[in-house]
């Protein structure tokens, strides 16, 4: 049977089509799922074994960058997630998803309420959008699996997209393994320098997991490069589509749970 994955919307959601597109695409069936009828009772986190926070702006980052979904999440809708979490699902926030992962406290250390990370505003003061390389880092995370030691290159679409943590914080991050993706320059180093780093994330993070490797989110969008014409130099560009594999790891772990 094909896994069954849940992309969470909500007013401001605006990438959701392109994830289930993504998730369809690697196998698994994919439900949209908005925040309120998890609220109502009518839909349970625990119907799946995949869980996507899209990208977008949900309630229009008013307050902070997915700050008010994030508080729904770990108030109303706490022991859900707590039990989704405990039971070894899968859980990807992508860009307006990972803004929200790190504000409940799921990133980096699955300890919901408890926040150690932040994403800031971009050291450039505006809206990046634009293509950009990334290494990917081997890591416990189930999502890149096949992607490890790999560069990559995908879009990233953000205004607040810094990852910012104290140095107790990072440094057990990376002695743990838990930076999965990082920005670097076209000679594939890692770098904070603009414009190869878009935001000015230290230690050039991109993207991360927590210790159980069941839970990732990356700022870039893996979801829009998953046809090889999604590129924008696809006759010369890279011969697969390369944000695939994290869809296609994604729904071969769920098939085994």
């Amino acid at each position: 049977m094909k896994p069954r994955a849940c992309v969470l919307r909500t007013d401001g959601t605006n990438c959701d089509q392109e994830t289930a597109f993504a998730l369809e695409l690697s196998g698994a069936r994919a439900d949209y799922l908005h925040v309120n009828e998890l609220r109502s009772g009518r839909k349970r986190l625990l119907d799946y074994q995949i869980m996507v926070i899209p990208g977008g702006f949900s309630y229009g980052d008013d307050v902070l960058s997915g700050k008010i979904l994030a508080v729904e999440l770990t108030s109303l809708l706490r022991e859900q997630l707590q039990e989704f979490v405990d039971k070894g699902r899968l859980l990807l926030g992508i860009c307006n998803g990972f803004q929200v992962l790190v504000r409940t406290g799921l990133l980096p250390y699955s300890r919901i309420g408890s926040i150690t990370t932040t994403l800031m505003p971009n050291d450039s003061g505006r809206f990046e959008c634009r293509w950009v390389s990334l290494k990917v880092e081997k890591s416990p995370c189930v999502f890149t699996e096949s992607l490890a030691g790999r560069t990559v290159t995908y879009q990233v679409a953000h205004g607040e997209g810094k990852f910012f943590t104290s140095q107790d914080v990072l440094d057990d991050l990376e002695r743990r393994g838990l930076v999965v993706f990082r920005y670097v320059d076209a000679e594939g180093r890692p770098t904070q320098a603009y414009p190869a780093n878009p935001n000015g994330s230290l230690h050039a993070v991109a993207g991360i997991c927590d210790p159980s490797g069941r839970i990732m989110g990356l700022m870039p969008h893996p979801e829009r490069f998953v046809l090889p014409t999604q590129h924008p130099n696809w006759r010369r560009g890279p011969a697969a589509a390369e944000g695939l594999p994290i869809f296609q790891d994604a729904v071969n772990h769920a098939r085994q749970m």
